[in-house]
């Protein structure tokens, strides 16, 4: 089999995979706190004046759902970005997917504060990989 791309380019793609991994696990969380403050489907959200247990519930799922609306950047930056910058790419990426855990974790305490102790730091991770990204699209252009 011919290969594309080296073979640090494996980096990138377990990373993307431990991703994946960790967004299982989010979603799992989710979906033990849906039985735990019995907030059924299709609700996405808890309501307060409904359910005593609202802020912690809506934390959890809301912690799980900026994971999701973020996931595509990620993916895409790290992608393209590892394209030209392999390494580096999977490094920062594997940053991310840390940062992510804890802003997770934090989040899901119930106080929205607490997702930024470690979790604020995963745009210093996005900000790095637009930067591989930015210069694999420069290589493109001057090959």
């Amino acid at each position: 089999m011919e290969m594309i791309m080296g073979k640090d380019y494996g980096y990138v793609v377990i990373v993307v995979v431990v991703y994946c991994w960790l967004n299982m696990w989010m979603g799992y969380q989710v979906v033990k706190a849906r039985k735990k403050y019995k907030v059924n489907f299709p609700n996405l959200y808890a309501l307060e004046s409904e359910n005593k247990n609202a802020k912690i519930f809506n934390c959890v799922q809301r912690g799980h759902q900026n994971s999701l609306e973020m996931m595509p950047v990620f993916f895409i930056l790290i992608v393209l970005g590892g394209m030209g910058h392999p390494c580096v790419s999977a490094a920062l990426g594997l940053f991310y997917t840390i940062t992510r855990y804890f802003y997770f974790t934090g989040y899901s305490t119930g106080d929205p504060q607490n997702r930024l102790t470690i979790g604020k730091y995963g745009f210093l991770a996005l900000f790095g990989l637009m930067i591989c990204t930015i210069s694999f699209g420069i290589k493109l252009l001057r090959s």
